[in-house]
C-alpha cells in the first residue's frame, strides 16, 4: 500500500525527510479496525516526533489525525463494522496514519459526523479529544452547564486546539472565553471560532487582560507559551483558579502559584491510549458527542486548508507550514 515515511530526523526542507514508501497491508488485532484513510491532518505532533525520534533507518509512518472507512475489525469489535465510517486520532506508539490502510483500537474511534466530509472530519479528533479532556477533565467544568459562568483565556484562539477550546466552551458552558491572537486573520479566525475577547500576545497580556477581565481569570487553557507565560497567569488568575496545559516545557517555577492555591493540570490526549488505562473508550464516547454536537450545527470543523492528495511533496509542505507557525486552523491532506 502507498505510505509517506521517514527513515531519518531531518529539517523538513531536506526532500528525504518525509518519503513516499510501498508498506504491507497492516493485519487489525482483536480489537482493532483495518481502515480506508481518506484523509488526514498534521498537527504538532507530527514534525515533533520527526525531530526528536531517529527509526534507524526504517520507515516511520507519522500522522495521527484521519477520517476513513472500515473495511475489516478484529475478533472482538464490538462498536464498528464494515462499511463504518470514522474518525480519529489513534495512539502515538503505534504506526500513524500516512498510509492508505491503517489499524486503530475500536476503542479510540467515533463515527464520522455524517454533515462532514472526509476532509472536514479529519481535522477534528485530536484537537477535539484534547479540547475535551482539558476543560471538562482537568479543569473540571461541566459539560452543558450553562449556568456556570466565569472568564477563561486560552493562548493561540486560532490554533487547532485553541479553535476547538473555544467552541466547546460557548457552546457547553457559559464562560466568557478570551483567546489571544496576533494577526488580523487570526483574530478573525479566533471570533468565528467563539472567542468573545481578543488580546495580542504579540504584546504584554497583563494589561490587556485588565482591560476586558478586570475581575480576573477563573481558568486557563495554555495551548503554548506556558514557560514564559506562567507568571502572567498568577498575575491575572483569580485565587483557587485552574491552568491546563498541553505544550512541552522543561521545568516551571510552581511556586508562582502558591499564593493564590492556583491548580496546575497537564494534558496529553496519548494518556489513556499509552497507558491503557482501563477509561479509554471515554475517547470513542467524546468523539461521538463531537459529531453529535457538529451534526446539530453547533461546532463546526476546523479545517482551513487542504494541500491534496497524501504524498512525500505534500506533507513536506503541511510539516512546513505547521512549523512556520503560521498556520490557521489545521492543514489537512485528501486521497492518496
Amino acid at each position: 500500500m502507498p505510505a509517506v515515511a521517514y527513515r531519518k530526523s531531518l529539517p523538513i526542507d531536506d526532500p528525504e525527510s518525509l518519503v513516499d514508501v510501498e508498506l504491507p497491508i497492516p493485519e487489525p488485532g482483536p480489537r482493532d479496525l483495518l481502515v480506508r484513510v481518506e484523509a488526514v491532518a498534521v498537527n504538532p505532533i507530527d514534525c515533533k516526533v520527526r525531530h526528536t525520534t531517529d527509526p534507524a533507518g526504517e520507515p516511520k509512518v507519522l500522522g495521527w489525525d484521519a477520517a476513513g472507512t472500515v473495511v475489516a475489525v478484529g475478533s472482538d469489535v464490538r462498536l464498528f463494522r464494515a462499511g463504518d465510517e470514522v474518525y480519529y486520532a489513534g495512539a502515538i506508539d503505534r504506526p500513524g496514519a500516512n498510509s492508505r490502510y491503517h489499524t486503530v483500537d475500536e476503542s479510540l474511534v467515533g463515527r464520522k459526523p455524517v454533515s462532514l466530509s472526509f476532509t472536514e472530519a479529519a481535522a477534528l479528533p485530536l484537537t477535539s479529544l484534547t479540547a475535551w479532556e482539558g476543560l471538562f477533565e482537568r479543569l473540571g467544568l461541566r459539560t452543558g452547564a450553562l449556568e456556570q459562568t466565569g472568564t477563561l483565556l486560552v493562548t493561540a484562539a486560532a490554533g487547532g486546539v485553541g479553535s476547538m477550546v473555544a467552541q466547546l466552551a460557548r457552546a457547553l458552558t457559559s464562560l466568557t472565553v478570551i483567546g489571544t491572537a496576533s494577526r488580523p486573520e487570526t483574530t478573525a479566525f479566533a471570533r468565528r471560532m467563539g472567542v468573545d475577547h481578543v488580546v495580542d500576545h504579540a504584546k504584554p497580556l497583563a494589561p490587556q487582560l485588565a482591560e476586558v477581565a478586570p475581575g480576573g481569570v477563573d481558568h486557563v487553557f495554555s495551548t503554548t507559551g506556558t514557560e514564559g507565560n506562567l507568571s502572567v497567569y498568577a498575575e491575572v488568575l483569580k485565587p483557587f483558579g485552574r491552568i491546563v496545559a498541553i505544550d512541552d516545557v522543561d521545568s516551571l517555577p510552581m511556586g508562582l502559584l502558591k499564593a493564590k492555591s492556583i491548580a496546575f493540570h497537564w494534558e496529553s490526549m496519548y494518556t489513556r491510549s499509552r497507558f491503557a488505562t482501563v477509561d479509554r473508550a471515554m475517547q470513542h464516547h467524546i468523539l461521538t458527542q463531537v459529531a453529535r454536537l457538529v451534526d446539530a450545527g453547533i461546532l463546526r470543523t476546523t479545517a482551513t486548508r487542504d494541500l491534496g492528495p497524501v504524498n512525500a511533496a505534500n506533507l513536506r509542505e503541511a510539516h512546513r507550514l505547521q512549523e512556520s507557525g503560521t498556520a490557521v486552523g489545521k492543514t489537512t491532506l485528501t486521497g492518496f
